[in-house]
C-alpha cells in the first residue's frame, strides 16, 4: 500500500490529508511552529499516523510522495524579512530597478491611495543601492555580443560583495533572454571564488522581456532562495531520518508540484503554493461533482483567499505583484487578504471597526486561547456568539476561554464604540461576511463573470462558518462545503491532488504574420527543457502532458493575453488562427469592439506547461445513505446562537458531523460541529448532505 500525503503550513495552522488510492481518507490539523516550521510539519504527520495505527516511520516508508505547500516564502517577502543579497547588471543600468519603470508607484495600489500621492510611501527598493553593482558588458536585443564581458570587473564585483558578507547574488543583464552566456559566466566566476554563494541569473528565472519586471523577479527569487533551500533541507532531513522513501514535492504558484531539490533554484514559482492548492482542490472536487465553475474559497487562521475555475479549468495569470512589485510568473490566479479566523478586529482614526490585515497567528493566537493574546478576532467573536462550541477546537484538543475572548471584545470594540459585547461581537461577524463577500466580487464580477452562474465551494478552518453569508453578498445562491476528512484542510487534499507541472519561457518579440518555422523552432527549445526537468524530478508518470501558449497584444499596448497554440508542426494557417483566438479572448476581456486590429498584433513571450501526470488521484470515499432526510439521529442539541445583529441570538440546532448521513437535510439555522471547522447553516437555507459527505447549502427559494 502506497500513501500520497499533501501538507499545507498555514501562518496559523499546519494541515495534511492522506490518500491510499483505495478508498482511505483521512486527515490531521496541528498549530503551526514558527519560526521553524518543519516542526509543524512533523507534528501533523504524527496525528496522521496515530489515525492510522502505526508509527510515522512505517507510515513514511509506505509513502509514494509527500506534497507540500508554504507560505514561508510569501511571507518573507511581504514582511520584508528576507536577507540582504547582491544584485549584478549591464553597466548604466542599475538604477532601475530604483527607478522602477514608473510601475512601482501604483502597482497593488488601493484606488483610493493612487488619489493621495503625498501619503504614498516611495521606498520600495528591493536592494541596498551600494550592493547592486554594474559590470561592463552588453548584448542586444538580437542576442549578439556588442561588449564583450568584463571578468576582471566581475571578479572585483564579487570579492566587494563577499567581503560586505553577501552570501547570494542575483543576476539581470540586457537582454539576457536572447543570450544568456555572459549571465552563465558571472555564476561561473562568482562560484570560482566562493563556491557556497547562491545565485540566480534571470535567464534562468525570469526570461521575459522587460527589464524592471526580470529585475525584480530574480531578485526576489534571490532574497528567498537560500532561506527556502535551508528549510526544505532541514525538512527532507527529518522526513529522511524517519524513513520517507519517496520525494518531496514543493507545490508552485501555477498549480502544480516540482522536487524539493529544484525548488530553491526558483525560488520566486513556489511563493503562491498554499494559495493555489485550494483552488487545485477544487478543480478535483468539481469533476466528482460535476460543477465546471467554481468560486473556490479559502479561510484559514490569517487570510481569505478566492480563485476561479471556470468550464472546468483554473483562471491563469503570466504575472503577479509582490510589494508595488511586478513579477513573472505564472500562476493560478488567486486573490488574498487578511481576513481569516484570526484576522484582529480594530477601530481606525475616524472610529470605524475595522478587520485584519493583521493576524494574531499561532502565537499569541486569539484572546480565546489564553496564550497572551489581547487583541480580539474573528474566532474571539465568533465564540461569543456561539458559532464555536466552549468546549474549543480540534475536538476539544484546542481548549478556548470565553471570558477572555468577552474581555478582548469589550475593552478594543465594545466600549469604545459604545455597545455591548454581544452587539460588538455581532458587528465583527457582519464587517467580516462584508469584507470577504467584496473580494468576491472582485474577484468574479471585475472579470466579466456573473456569480450567479457559479458554485461556492468554501473550505479553510473558518471559512464554513462564514460562508453561508458571504456568498449571498455577491447573490451566489448554493454554496458547497467539503465535508468529510477533508473539512479544514481541503488544501492540503489539492496539494495531494497535484500533478507534476513545469513551465519554460522565452520572450521573442514580432509582429504577425510569423514566420511559422520561427514559431516551431521556439516551441521546440521550450519543450525539449520541459521534458528534460520533468526526468530530473525522479517520478514514473502516467502520462506527459504538453501546452502551448503565446502571450500576444495589439502594437504598442501593454495587455498581453495568453494564446493557445496547437501541439505539432504548425503551419501559417495555425499562426492566423491563433491571431483570431487572441482577438477573441481580448474582446471577452477588455470589451466587445475593444480590440483596434489595424493596429497590428505582437507575438511577445512563448510558453511550454508541461503536466506529468501522477498515478495519483485522491476522491473522495462514498458516503453511507441514509433512511430519511430527517437528521434527528446526529442531532446533539440546541444553543443561543447568533448570525449579525439584525437576527439576534436563537435556539439553534447543533448536528455531529459523524453522524450524518448522505441524503439527510437540515434546515436553517443550523450548526454542524466537524473535528477541525465548525459550519454555519444560516436563517432561511436548507443543508444538504451529497453522496460523498459534502454539505450542500441553498438559499430558500421562498
Amino acid at each position: 500500500m502506497a500513501y500520497v500525503i499533501g501538507v499545507d503550513v498555514g501562518g496559523t495552522f499546519t494541515d495534511a490529508v492522506l490518500d491510499d488510492g483505495e478508498g482511505l481518507l483521512i486527515a490531521g490539523k496541528t498549530p503551526s511552529t514558527p519560526p521553524d516550521y518543519s516542526d509543524g510539519v512533523m507534528d501533523v504527520l504524527g496525528v496522521l499516523a496515530e489515525q492510522l495505527g502505526v508509527p510515522v516511520a512505517e507510515m513514511l516508508a509506505n509513502t509514494h510522495h509527500i506534497a507540500h505547500g508554504t507560505t514561508s516564502s510569501l511571507n518573507a517577502l511581504v514582511m520584508n524579512r528576507v536577507p540582504d543579497i547582491g544584485f549584478l547588471t549591464t553597466k548604466g543600468h542599475r538604477d532601475s530597478i530604483y527607478i522602477m519603470n514608473v510601475e512601482g508607484r501604483y502597482l497593488g495600489r488601493a484606488p483610493e491611495e493612487l488619489q493621495n500621492p503625498i501619503a504614498q510611501s516611495k521606498s520600495h527598493g528591493l536592494v541596498r543601492k551600494r550592493h547592486a553593482l554594474e559590470v561592463t558588458e552588453r548584448v542586444d536585443r538580437d542576442g549578439r555580443v556588442v561588449v564583450p564581458l568584463n571578468e576582471d570587473e566581475v571578479r572585483d564585483a564579487v570579492r566587494a560583495l563577499v567581503a560586505d558578507g553577501i552570501s547570494a547574488i542575483a543576476v539581470s543583464l540586457l537582454w539576457s533572454f536572447r543570450n544568456p552566456a555572459h549571465e552563465q559566466r558571472i555564476r561561473e566566476i562568482a562560484h570560482e571564488i566562493d563556491p557556497g554563494l547562491f545565485v540566480a541569473i534571470s535567464s534562468e528565472v525570469s526570461p521575459r522581456i522587460r527589464e524592471f519586471a526580470r529585475n525584480a523577479t530574480t531578485i526576489m527569487s534571490t532574497q528567498v532562495g537560500p532561506g527556502l533551500r535551508d528549510y526544505l533541507g532541514e525538512l527532507e532531513s527529518k522526513l529522511r531520518k524517519e524513513n520517507l522513501s519517496g520525494p518531496l514535492l514543493v507545490m508552485q504558484s501555477n498549480g502544480g508540484a516540482v522536487a524539493a531539490a529544484e525548488a530553491p533554484g526558483n525560488a520566486i514559482s513556489t511563493v503562491g503554493s498554499v494559495l493555489t492548492g485550494g483552488v487545485v482542490g477544487a478543480v478535483s472536487l468539481g469533476e466528482q461533482l460535476g460543477h465546471r465553475n467554481i468560486i473556490a474559497t479559502d479561510a484559514g487562521g490569517t487570510t481569505f483567499l478566492a480563485g476561479l475555475v471556470v468550464d472546468g479549468e483554473p483562471v491563469r495569470s503570466s504575472t503577479t505583484i509582490i510589494n508595488h512589485h511586478p513579477i513573472n510568473v505564472p500562476t493560478l490566479e488567486v486573490h488574498a487578504i487578511g481576513s481569516g479566523g484570526g484576522a484582529i478586529a480594530w477601530i481606525d482614526a475616524g472610529g470605524n471597526l475595522q478587520i485584519g490585515p493583521h493576524s494574531a497567528q499561532a502565537v499569541p493566537g486569539p484572546a480565546c486561547y489564553g496564550n497572551g493574546g489581547t487583541e480580539p478576532t474573528n474566532t474571539d467573536a465568533n465564540l461569543v456568539l456561539g458559532i464555536i462550541p466552549e468546549r474549543g477546537l480540534l475536538g476539544g484538543r484546542r481548549a478556548l476561554d470565553v471570558g477572555l475572548a468577552r474581555d478582548a471584545i469589550r475593552t478594543r470594540i465594545a466600549e469604545p464604540l459604545g455597545l455591548s459585547v454581544e452587539e460588538a461581537a455581532a458587528a465583527i461577524y457582519e464587517v467580516q461576511n462584508a469584507q470577504t463577500g467584496d473580494l468576491l466580487r472582485k474577484t468574479v464580477v471585475e472579470a466579466g463573470h456573473d456569480p450567479r452562474n457559479f458554485i461556492v465551494y468554501a473550505f479553510g478552518g473558518s471559512g464554513p462558518a462564514h460562508c453561508g453569508l458571504y456568498a449571498q453578498e455577491i447573490g451566489a445562491t448554493d454554496v458547497v462545503v467539503p465535508l468529510g476528512q477533508v473539512a479544514s484542510a481541503f488544501s492540503a487534499y489539492g496539494l495531494a491532488s497535484s500533478d507534476i507541472v513545469l513551465a519554460k519561457e522565452l520572450s521573442d518579440p514580432a509582429a504577425l504574420p510569423l514566420d511559422p518555422a520561427r514559431v516551431q523552432r521556439n516551441f521546440e527549445e521550450l519543450e525539449a527543457e520541459v521534458r528534460a526537468m520533468l526526468e530530473r524530478q525522479g517520478m514514473q508518470f502516467s502520462s506527459v502532458e504538453i501546452e502551448r501558449e503565446i502571450d500576444m497584444r495589439y502594437t504598442m499596448q501593454l495587455a498581453e493575453v495568453a494564446t493557445s497554440i496547437p501541439n505539432g508542426a504548425l503551419a501559417a494557417e495555425d499562426v492566423a488562427k491563433a491571431a483570431d483566438l487572441f482577438e477573441t479572448r481580448y474582446a471577452a476581456l477588455f470589451g466587445k469592439d475593444s480590440g483596434f486590429r489595424e493596429a497590428g498584433i505582437q507575438a511577445i513571450t512563448y510558453r511550454v506547461r508541461g503536466t506529468g501526470v501522477l498515478p495519483f488521484s485522491p476522491t473522495l470515499p462514498e458516503l453511507e445513505k441514509a433512511d430519511s432526510a430527517d437528521a434527528a439521529a446526529a442531532l446533539t442539541g440546541t444553543r443561543k446562537v447568533c448570525l449579525g445583529a439584525s437576527r439576534g441570538y436563537a435556539d439553534t440546532a447543533i448536528y455531529d458531523y459523524t453522524k450524518l448521513r448522505a441524503g439527510h437535510v437540515l434546515r436553517g439555522p443550523a450548526v454542524i460541529e466537524v473535528p477541525t471547522t465548525t459550519v454555519v447553516v444560516p436563517h432561511d437555507t436548507t443543508g444538504t448532505i451529497d453522496r460523498l459527505g459534502n454539505l450542500h447549502i441553498a438559499l430558500d427559494q421562498a
